[in-house]
């Protein structure tokens, strides 16, 4: 990191353009390659895995003068909706050390939330950006499918997860997209680079009389009341603050908990085959199940999920001939417990363990952009994030809405007692 910094300070005072990033500090959450580190996936199997080169992003990302301090935790190959491993151990929420900053990229979260870098790296598969983002009341986008690429190794199975950042400002996350956004050879999935800057074009979007359509549970998840409350209040603020247009409309986005297992069993049985069954006692509990299950899931459900996939597609696009931009909560739930596991319980009522990404899962399946934004802090102190929905390639949009909450009702940059 200091031969980094100091190759920065060099470029500048040889006169070169040091960057949009020079000298900025930031952790690679460990799914992603950085050269000379080992890549564990939050896994002991991997442990000892030393990436040969940079993946694309952080290529990037050291173009522009980012300083690379190491690796962030991760939940095991990014599954789960906390962040505690036998590689890692347990990562806490600065906001309150016994409840988890949720998962996958939950040690990049807390690191930005308790002030130890202002950036961390983040991949969204079912929530991975989003979730985190809502429990440290920090700005977590998910981008659509393709904006930023994921090469050299893109992986296997459905096309769900992306790339991006957990961020303590909007204009820091557009500033991001400038850095790390347009087509890779090694993506055939990545698209073309904005013509706009994003950061610098933030705000230009005209909000006023664009539809949306609120529903704190998209009609199937199960929702805290606490997390309802404040949701629908910062769904108020933010239709007043930018003058949209609210729709009655009805709200009712599939259930989709199996389609989304179907969408990252591939990749993970691409990962582990090789080492499986001989490394089940190294695993995590919820990982160890999944390889269980795999073979039975393929054959019983692996069909019925891809048409699914297509289902949800539909859906959506259904949905947003009706609204511009739909408003829901991003988790159904408060943090819970550092340690796991998933809540099978949400107030006074039973939950499916998929209920946790009932709300952030339809952007992955359907590669349509959705951002979490700080809603407010709940009744026991802990940020609460509002999600908002696009329609594919209209990931600025969500930047300027999420600009505008900003400015209508500004957040703190990290947790209480952290360094700024």
């Amino acid at each position: 990191a200091r031969k980094s910094a100091a190759a920065i300070d060099e470029r500048i005072k040889g006169g070169g353009d040091p960057g949009l990033f020079a000298g900025v500090p930031l952790l690679v959450k460990d799914v992603e390659d950085v050269a000379g580190l080992p890549t564990s996936h939050g896994s002991l199997v991997f442990k000892d895995a030393i990436a040969e080169a940079d993946c694309t992003s952080v290529a990037r990302l050291r173009a522009a003068g980012a300083v690379i301090l190491g690796k962030s935790a991760t939940s095991e190959f990014g599954f789960v909706a906390y962040t505690s491993t036998k590689v890692h151990g347990t990562t806490r929420n600065p906001w309150n050390l016994e409840r988890t900053p949720a998962g996958s990229s939950g040690g990049s979260a807390a690191a930005v939330a308790a002030g130890l870098v202002p950036l961390g790296t983040g991949g969204d598969g079912g929530g991975s950006i989003r979730l985190p983002a809502s429990y440290t009341g920090l700005v977590g986008m998910k981008g659509t499918y393709g904006r930023i690429p994921r090469g050299p190794r893109t992986g296997y199975g459905m096309l769900a997860a992306v790339k991006g950042t957990v961020a303590r400002s909007v204009r820091d996350a557009a500033r991001w997209y400038d850095v790390t956004t347009g087509y890779d050879p090694r993506d055939a999935f990545s698209l073309p680079r904005r013509e706009e800057g994003w950061e610098a074009s933030l705000g230009s979007c005209d909000l006023r009389g664009l539809r949306v359509a609120f529903s704190a549970n998209l009609g199937n998840a199960i929702v805290h009341p606490e997390v309802e409350r404040l949701v629908t209040r910062a769904a108020d603020v933010l239709i007043e603050a930018t003058g949209l247009s609210r729709v009655d409309i009805e709200v009712n986005v599939p259930e989709n908990g199996l389609a989304w297992a179907g969408a990252g069993l591939p990749s993970l049985v691409g990962d582990l085959q090789e080492y499986w069954p001989e490394c089940k006692e190294d695993l995590t509990m919820e990982i160890a199940f999944a390889m269980e299950a795999a073979p039975t899931y393929r054959a019983k459900h692996g069909a019925s999920a891809e048409k699914f996939r297509v289902g949800m597609n539909e859906a959506m696009a259904d949905l947003f001939e009706e609204t511009d931009i739909v408003l829901c909560a991003t988790s159904p739930m408060e943090p819970f417990a550092a340690e796991g596991p998933m809540p099978y319980q949400v107030g006074e009522v039973a939950v499916s363990p998929y209920n946790a990404g009932a709300l952030t899962i339809p952007a992955n399946l359907s590669g349509y952009p959705a951002i979490s934004i700080p809603a407010g802090l709940s009744e026991s102190g802990l940020p609460i994030g509002l999600q908002a929905y696009a329609r594919r390639h209209d990931d600025a949009l969500l930047l300027d809405l999420a600009l505008a909450m900003e400015k209508a009702q500004p957040w703190p940059l990290v947790a209480p007692g952290a360094p700024v």
